[in-house]
């Protein structure tokens, strides 16, 4: 069967027929599907990323609605992976497309991390299945690009792409920071965060379940924004591969 590439003539045109069959021969595997993950998949499936793992064990929630692609007013109580996964096979049916459905638990990462993987999208947002989801990628020499705390922010220009030893200003950042060191791991993790002051006031406990004791209010815009700075990492790390 021939393979369908018109409606990548505009992604050609940019970076050229080489760049974008590397992207069209990667395999991505995104872990969390919010309001980071869930853009960040969409975005690396428009590049033409021809093999893609999602992982998302959630399902939608009425509050999930002012920031994550799969929540909609007819979505509440569906798995946010299988509407992830159908969206994607939408933008290209041609996908070849993993859907996980399953929380990340700290037994069954290396599992997870199986296979011939080209790159690798953190954007959980529980501190434990985070660091040991980075740990073990980080083990593996698979290249990662996690995302930091996208609550508690406002401004999407102060955004940056750096590594985790060179976070500041950033809560949950601080708290990963610090368990990596406890492990002997300094620096070496690319992420996405933001420097701009995060607003405290914003912050609320929750029932502690999936890992998740406290959570802080969001905008509609900023995990988006998110979202489109990891997957650009992404396209532009596969594109340069060698």
């Amino acid at each position: 069967m021939m393979t369908d590439t018109a409606w990548l003539s505009r992604t050609e045109l940019l970076i050229g027929k080489e760049k974008l069959n590397k992207l069209m021969n990667a395999h991505v595997l995104v872990v969390g599907m919010g309001g980071v993950g869930s853009f960040a998949a969409e975005f690396i499936c428009r590049s033409g990323v021809g093999e893609m793992t999602i992982i998302d064990g959630d399902v939608v929630d009425p509050s999930n609605r002012n920031r994550q692609l799969p929540a909609l007013a007819t979505t509440h109580g569906l798995s946010k992976a299988d509407l992830m996964g159908e969206r994607l096979m939408q933008i290209n049916p041609e996908l070849k497309l993993h859907v996980i459905k399953e929380f990340v638990m700290p037994e069954r990462v290396n599992e997870l991390l199986q296979g011939d993987l080209d790159y690798v999208v953190d954007a959980i947002d529980s501190i434990t299945p985070k660091l040991t989801f980075i740990k073990a990628a980080y083990a593996k020499r698979l290249p990662l690009v996690s995302s930091m705390g996208a609550g508690a922010k406002l401004d999407p220009t102060r955004l940056q792409v750096t590594d985790i030893s060179k976070t500041y200003n950033c809560p949950f950042a601080q708290q990963i920071r610090k368990q990596l060191k406890d492990d002997g791991i300094y620096k070496g993790i690319k992420v996405v965060f933001s420097p701009e002051e995060p607003i405290k006031e914003s912050l609320m406990l929750t029932d502690g379940s999936n890992f998740k004791k406290s959570a802080y209010g969001t905008i509609s815009y900023l995990p988006a924004t998110f979202g489109a700075a990891v997957a650009s990492v992404v396209i532009r790390d596969l594109m340069d591969k060698d």
